[in-house]
């Protein structure tokens, strides 16, 4: 009914508002608009960000994220100015007596060096956008970054942000404002992605070649998203060329690429297919014996078909698959009480988007989507008296609807509606056939998540502008499934059960759900010059739980129920944003606190894998986080760059009235994550069309961990003695990457374009330290180890083609 009544009320305000423009509309004088999209004359991609302005009246417009855009003026003769930064500016002149539409071009201006490294927002959007943490960035920015041999990376790209860690060299996910992974929701095309990871967390599943823009929200979440408590990462797949066909990729010494994209009918249907794998075992036959044997290969292949019959109607349809598989030949990593010699981890996701836009009319813009989205994990042993396959999956099914409403140049409206049904397999483990392993299988999570919401951007003047949305969500829990009643007064445990109640198959057996309110408030206090404050809560109800660091692929997903309650985040943020007049020189500070409600952590000793009910090895408490984010950028000149600064504190509280439940003895103590001091220095040269050269330095201070603090002797073994939990820490990461890309010269326009890549990763070859480890021996009883994933340079060479 709350979900019902909400749904109403946005409606009820967006009709009003419609209403009372068509009431306007009776005594405003005549407008008409001019509406289109703006597109690069090369790529056919439309341009985010484009500054219109109206030379005759001094108005100024900018384009959607699709490149679309509306300008509203009275019957006469105008000349329109597009500009944008990276491309050659253009004037239209236009007779408008109808309603106009018609498409713009754009070309990209390789003599003038002034190009955003990082982001592709107009020169002063910093300054000008109402949203706080917001950042954005270009595949074209994301390739001046030196990569990790020779693999463009999106998530990694995400780590020179401020605000944004990671627990670890090559550890998968990554971390914001002091969330955990799992809180960050990852869109590819709308659809969300369970592991972002390739070969254990080294690469990202993102193909860089089909990749139009990155946007992380961090700080100000629009209504429209929900789910996580942390952040948003939107990763959009390019358009496809409607015009001509062409045939793109790379050979590398990770992988290789290759796509094709081009137009089935010219303007109206057109295709795009990329593919990238990876084929490495020739590389582990020249490795030590010990590692002869190891299978590291992943491929990943992304398509997207779009039909426009017409100007007001396009359809899209998205899909994705990736699979992976990491098999290490003398170690075992799978968790289990078993004594194997070697783990298989063999994961995938699929992903498919249909996507409907309408555009009903030059104030109204419908779209609908119907998503899916599956991932699934499995793990085995090939030992035959230990031989098992250890199960796991989240599928996701959702259909979601976006109304857009723009009566005019102060307010635009935005509602919309969303369902999602998930079924979550924890674990299944089946012996083989000679096994003596016992097989398991643990009882399926199934829910319903609904929500609805409504947003309006107003701009109540010259100076300010808000941002004001209310959101409302819902999870409701189904059988079948079988829900524990625990005894009274005492902790939850296997052993304090006093009852069972079976719920049959689509029984809603339990609901959860709550407002989340959105604000952002921007203030222009003089040009170039902005004042930003802003606020949201977040709420989430699918968690991953884990006891290691870094969550591995098969790490266990888990609905909120009875029993284990949504993560809810609320943030305040406030910042400081400044440009100089020449918008040459950017910089920013902003400050954050954070709270967190049911934050989730383990039980010392939890086996979380196979646990029969997770209730009973997880604990639940409350979190704060705070810090503050700095970026000083230079955009123009043959030299750019930025540097980051990020100071940033998480820290959980786990009490509770049974010392079972406790953590740390109830005080608070440092989240794993908790790295206070983060640098980055990104400095690019171009001194010719051709060439360019990147340098990144980065500092971060070593993540918590858990060291013992004392060794006992028991019938001759040793055993480790923990107490309290993240109180010592690892030694402070740094590194420096550097890269050289020769590019064919802009100016000389050929047919086929070629460039090579060619960068160092960890130059001076740090020996940063993943993880400290024990290796108890009676001789020694006190021998710490340092594990480092990247203890030396690495050199790559990357070949890219198209034509």
């Amino acid at each position: 009914m709350r979900f019902l009544c909400l749904l109403l009320l946005s409606l009820w305000l967006l009709n009003g508002a419609m209403a009372q423009q068509k009431n306007n509309s009776t005594v405003a004088p005549a407008t008409f608009s001019a509406t289109g999209y703006v597109r690069d004359v090369k790529t056919g991609k439309p341009i985010q960000g484009v500054n219109i302005v109206v030379l005759n009246v001094s108005k100024g417009y900018v384009t959607a994220k699709d490149g679309f855009y509306i300008v509203q003026l009275p019957p006469g003769q105008y000349v329109l100015r597009f500009s944008h930064v990276g491309y050659r500016s253009k004037q239209d002149t236009i007779s408008l007596q109808k309603t106009l539409f018609r498409e713009v071009t754009m070309e990209d201006d390789a003599k003038d060096l002034e190009e955003v490294v990082v982001t592709s927002e107009t020169p002063d959007r910093n300054v000008r956008k109402v949203e706080i943490g917001v950042s954005q960035l270009t595949i074209r920015s994301i390739r001046r970054i030196p990569p990790l041999m020779g693999e463009v990376d999106i998530v990694r790209s995400l780590l020179l942000l401020p605000g944004v860690t990671t627990v670890g060299e090559g550890a998968p996910g990554f971390n914001v404002r002091g969330g955990s992974a799992d809180q960050n929701l990852i869109l590819f095309d709308e659809a969300p992605v369970f592991n972002s990871s390739h070969l254990m967390g080294f690469f990202s599943v993102f193909n860089p070649d089909v990749v139009r823009d990155v946007t992380l929200n961090r700080g100000g979440v629009a209504a429209a998203y929900g789910g996580r408590a942390s952040s948003v990462l939107d990763v959009k797949i390019k358009e496809p060329d409607a015009t001509k066909w062409s045939v793109n990729g790379g050979i590398g010494i990770i992988s290789s690429r290759l796509g094709i994209e081009g137009p089935i009918i010219k303007n109206k249907l057109s295709f795009l297919i990329a593919a990238r794998a990876s084929f490495n075992d020739f590389l582990f036959k020249l490795a030590p014996p010990n590692l002869k044997g190891t299978q590291a290969n992943f491929y990943d292949l992304t398509s997207k078909l779009k039909y426009q019959p017409n100007e007001k109607n396009t359809i899209t349809l998205t899909g994705y698959l990736s699979k992976d598989i990491f098999k290490l030949a003398s170690d075992s990593l799978s968790g289990q009480e078993i004594n194997a010699s070697s783990t298989r981890f063999n994961y995938q996701t699929m992903n498919a988007v249909l996507r409907w836009n309408y555009f009903m009319s030059k104030q109204v813009n419908l779209a609908t989507s119907v998503i899916l989205s599956r991932y699934q994990a499995n793990l085995s042993s090939p030992d035959s008296s230990n031989a098992f396959e250890l199960k796991s999956g989240v599928w996701h099914r959702q259909i979601k609807s976006d109304l857009t409403y723009t009566p005019n140049e102060v307010h635009q409206w935005q509602t919309g509606v969303s369902a999602i049904a998930y079924q979550i397999q924890p674990n299944t483990r089946v012996p083989g056939p000679y096994s003596n392993v016992l097989p398991v299988d643990l009882a399926r999570e199934q829910a319903y998540e609904l929500a609805a919401y409504v947003q309006d951007e107003w701009k109540v003047n010259t100076a300010v502008a808000v941002i004001a949305g209310l959101r409302y969500s819902e999870l409701l829990n189904r059988g079948p499934a079988t829900v524990r009643t625990y005894q009274e007064n005492g902790p939850r445990q296997d052993e304090t059960v006093a009852s069972q109640q079976t719920y049959g198959s689509g029984k809603i057996y339990h609901s959860m759900g709550g407002l989340e309110p959105r604000l952002a408030v921007r203030w222009s206090v003089s040009e170039g010059k902005a004042i930003k404050v802003g606020y949201s809560r977040l709420r989430q109800y699918i968690q991953q739980v884990t006891n290691t660091t870094a969550a591995l692929p098969t790490s266990r997903w888990h609905l909120s129920d009875m029993y284990t309650k949504p993560v809810i985040a609320d943030q305040w943020s406030l910042g400081y944003f400044s440009n100089t007049a020449d918008n040459d020189i950017e910089a920013s500070g902003e400050v954050y606190y954070k709270t967190l409600t049911n934050a989730i952590d383990y039980r010392d000793g939890a086996e979380l894998q196979l646990a029969q009910a997770v209730e009973t090895q997880i604990v639940q408490g409350s979190g704060r986080a705070y810090g503050f984010e700095g970026l000083l950028r230079k955009n123009k000149g043959r030299w750019t760059g930025f540097m980051s600064y990020t100071y940033a504190r998480t820290f959980l509280t786990m009490n509770s009235p049974y010392a079972s439940e406790r953590v740390n003895n109830g005080n608070p103590y440092p989240a794993n994550y908790d790295k206070p001091h983060t640098l980055n220095v990104l400095a690019t040269h171009r001194p010719t069309p051709w060439f360019s050269m990147s340098l990144n330095f980065t500092y971060s201070t070593g993540r918590p961990t858990t060291q013992p603090s004392a060794i006992a002797r028991v019938a001759g073994i040793l055993i480790p003695i923990y107490l309290d939990r993240n109180q010592q820490r690892v030694p402070d990461y740094h590194r420096l990457d550097f890269s050289m890309t020769f590019e064919q010269n802009p100016l000389k326009h050929k047919k086929n374009q070629s460039s090579w890549v060619f960068s160092i990763y960890n130059v001076y070859a740090h020996k940063n330290a993943y993880s400290i480890f024990y290796k108890l021996s009676p001789a020694s009883a006190s021998d710490a180890y340092k594990l480092s994933i990247f203890g030396t340079a690495f050199p790559s060479l990357t070949y890219n083609f198209k034509f």
